[in-house]
């Protein structure tokens, strides 16, 4: 059986890497991930299209100076962008926070494994948390710095809005402004989550290492009287 300090130490960790894990699941769930602004400007209308959406559903409003606008729409992302090259990378970014989000489990089950018993490989103690808690944190930066590429670089925003209102071209679009919202920043949390899981961990390892060293003092340091006994 572990000692009540690996046990605290390690549950700990278990509940950041879950709680890691349940910010990971309502990213996924929640559409504020981004609210952009498309303008248009055409001989029969101008002002512009604001949609606000997630990884898979979102709603789109027009907000026109002239001309008739549409009623407010909502959408299935994956199924607005039709086969693009928007939608390819889009379908990556909810891969690599599905991946992010198994590792973060992973990572659950390690550190709690390890607050219940005493593993003896190697992988299924720390090093296994290390590992897992790790790859969970690369993937949802590499999801940020996608979906962000995606929407800069890709048009993503302005792919939708052609796609939702087909009556304005893209001929017509004269920009696009992007503010990501609360479900995008939320992968910042996870992020250090991750981090504190590691952290706690090292911490843990370092007294451990502390304790042992502690106890193979060698003779010169022992008192005379135990030697001479």
């Amino acid at each position: 059986m572990p000692t009540a300090t690996k046990s605290l130490m390690f549950l700990s960790s278990f509940v950041t890497s879950l709680g890691a894990s349940i910010v990971i699941c309502s990213i996924l769930t929640t559409q504020e991930w981004i609210r952009s602004t498309v303008v248009i400007s055409d001989p029969s209308s101008n002002g512009s299209v604001i949609i606000t959406y997630g990884l898979f559903r979102g709603k789109s409003i027009q907000e026109l100076n002239h001309g008739l606008a549409e009623s407010d729409k909502n959408f299935e992302v994956l199924g607005t962008l039709n086969n693009s090259s928007p939608k390819t990378l889009h379908l990556v970014v909810i891969l690599f926070l599905v991946l992010s989000l198994l590792t973060s489990l992973l990572s659950s089950g390690f550190t709690f494994y390890n607050s219940v018993s005493n593993p003896y490989q190697t992988f299924l103690g720390p090093m296994g948390v290390y590992t897992w808690s790790g790859l969970s944190a690369s993937f949802i930066f590499i999801t940020m710095v996608l979906f962000v590429g995606n929407t800069q670089s890709n048009h993503l925003s302005e792919e939708l809005a052609q796609r939702l209102y087909p009556l304005y071209p893209a001929a017509s679009h004269r920009g696009a402004s992007h503010s990501y919202g609360y479900s995008f920043w939320l992968s910042l949390l996870v992020i250090l989550l991750n981090m504190v899981t590691v952290v706690i961990i090292i911490f843990y390892q370092k007294a451990r290492h502390q304790r042992k060293q502690e106890q193979k003092k060698p003779m010169e340091y022992a008192p005379r009287d135990g030697i001479l006994f």
